[in-house]
């Protein structure tokens, strides 16, 4: 099956988010799908993030993972989703900051920059990291509509889709649908 990576993809406002967002539907086990059971859908991940993702200029080129650090950045990526989750659920939880540094850790002990990029599994053990220690952690949020991770990154932390074109525009059709459904007709 094939799959383009957009910009919609890119929402989370972090790498890391958009990592973690990369399983569609994750609580739903009949509809779940994950865009990285694909390998070729993870080097897809790091060249379009290259495009449309928030911390593109933050880690310069992101280049693909190899193929032997793949475990490890799923990994990574679950870690992440469970911890960050967690976070905006307010629920204290350090087994899984635990785990997540742990996660970050076996990334970033495996590191070998070759010049040519920085790996995509690097870039996110970075992004997941800078989330854990900066001041932005209290602007995370779960998409009501997709429950997909993100920041919210407005003025007043307002926000309420991970992408207002998407989500927003899902939910307020589904309410209006379902007002015009119970209005009496003339």
């Amino acid at each position: 099956m094939s799959f383009t990576w957009t910009a919609h993809r890119f929402s989370g406002g972090a790498l890391a988010l958009d990592v973690a967002n990369s399983v569609v539907l994750r609580f739903d086990p009949q509809r779940r799908i994950d865009r990285f059971e694909d390998p070729e859908a993870i080097d897809g991940f790091a060249a379009a993030a290259n495009l449309y993702g928030a911390e593109r200029d933050r880690f310069g080129t992101l280049i693909a993972t190899r193929p032997e650090r793949r475990d490890a950045f799923i990994g990574l990526r679950e870690a992440t989703d469970r911890h960050f989750r967690a976070l905006v659920q307010t629920e204290d939880r350090p087994d899984l900051l635990a785990d997540l540094l742990d996660a970050i850790a076996t990334i970033l002990r495996q590191t070998a920059n070759d010049g040519k990029g920085t790996p995509l599994d690097v870039a996110t053990a970075r992004s997941a990291l800078g989330l854990v220690a900066g001041p932005e952690s209290g602007r995370l949020k779960i998409c009501p509509n997709c429950a997909w991770l993100f920041l919210d990154r407005s003025r007043n932390r307002s926000r309420t889709w991970c992408d207002m074109a998407v989500c927003g525009n899902r939910t307020k059709a589904r309410r209006h649908y379902r007002r015009s459904r119970e209005e009496p007709k003339p």
